[in-house]
């Protein structure tokens, strides 16, 4: 039996939904951060919580990229314990499942967490804990994505893969590339990526945001991308896109950051719908929660708003998110088969 529904915030936060795009650091609870730099000792800005969020979170105003990753400087000083990298695995996988996110991929590079002596490998196991207790709780499944970064050279970006090689069928579901693209190109980390291959595990890689279509293009043939993390400029070459749409690699849209980083100029402009129009496979997600300052909720409320993206659409983007996530075939399967079920019980109004 079918239900006429209504697109509103509160229908959208109960769909189950994926979260494939999603920074740790760039999504800390507000309240979090002023806790834990009082519990370790870190001088922040300002601990007035109107204030560090002005500081820490990007509004309506155009930045570079640049400049909107200068804004993790604050979260990644109160994540250099194995304790506060557990907290904030907890909350978000916990900040997730209020919007009824059965699957969250969560993002980070372990080589920003060593400030205060951990090593590398005792940062994963710091965000697997964190990610294990929020599934024993609200029995959300998660995996963890490691970070190269373009700009630290391509020798730390080898060990962060090897670093994800040691931790395959432990949580770690796949490995980026992120950071600045102009002048930081993926193909010089492309003996990270091969070890990477060579050893069954997914990757997705930041591209196509800051940097034209060549960026994409390198992403998928000097590293064997899976997904592309935001690919806003795919558009610019149609031969591309067509390549990637014909071997369904997904694209993690994230509006929100998108605006903020400059890469687009508002949401009517966004490509987002033009890609989805295309019958390129698309999934919508925040990429950082705290600093964005948005919610899946909002993302998919921007996307009707903006778009008049109703509730078949919807299903579809929800469903390319699950066959698109770094899951096993057979849980995916699983998974798509119980919430198809549900998704069809609604019809638009």
């Amino acid at each position: 039996m079918s239900t006429k529904v209504k697109i509103t915030e509160e229908l959208i936060r109960g769909l189950p939904k994926t979260e494939l795009h999603c920074h740790l650091d760039g999504s800390l609870r507000l309240e979090s951060i002023i806790d834990m730099a009082q519990k370790d000792k870190v001088e922040l800005p300002s601990t007035d919580p109107k204030t560090l969020r002005k500081m820490v979170s990007v509004t309506n105003s155009n930045v570079n990229l640049s400049d909107y990753i200068k804004k993790f400087d604050i979260t990644l000083s109160v994540l250099q314990t194995p304790e506060s990298l557990t907290r904030a695995a907890f909350e978000l996988a916990a900040d997730a499942h209020k919007e009824n996110v059965l699957y969250l991929e969560v993002r980070y590079s372990p080589i920003l967490h060593i400030e205060r002596g951990m090593t590398p490998m005792e940062t994963v196991d710091a965000v697997l804990k964190g990610l294990q207790e929020a599934e024993d709780e609200f029995k959300i499944k998660s995996g963890v994505i490691i970070c190269g970064i373009r700009s630290i050279s391509p020798e730390i970006s080898y060990q962060l893969a090897e670093l994800s090689v040691a931790f395959k069928n432990r949580g770690v579901v796949g490995y980026d590339l992120a950071g600045v693209e102009e002048n930081f190109p993926a193909k010089d980390h492309r003996e990270a990526f091969h070890l990477i291959l060579n050893n069954n595990i997914n990757t997705t890689l930041h591209a196509g945001e800051d940097y034209g279509p060549e960026s994409i293009h390198q992403a998928v043939h000097y590293c064997g991308a899976h997904r592309i993390g935001h690919g806003v400029r795919l558009k610019e070459d149609g031969d591309l896109l067509n390549y990637i749409n014909d071997h369904r690699i997904a694209l993690e849209i994230c509006m929100t950051s998108n605006i903020h980083t400059g890469s687009v100029k508002n949401y009517e402009s966004h490509p987002f719908k033009f890609y989805y129009d295309y019958g390129l496979r698309v999934t919508l997600n925040t990429d950082n929660r705290l600093i964005s300052n948005t919610s899946l909720t909002k993302e998919y409320m921007l996307a009707h708003k903006y778009f008049n993206l109703q509730i078949a659409d919807f299903k579809e983007i929800i469903i390319g998110g699950f066959k698109s996530a770094f899951m096993s075939h057979r849980i995916r399967t699983k998974i798509i088969r119980q919430i198809a079920d549900e998704l069809d019980t609604y019809v638009s109004v």
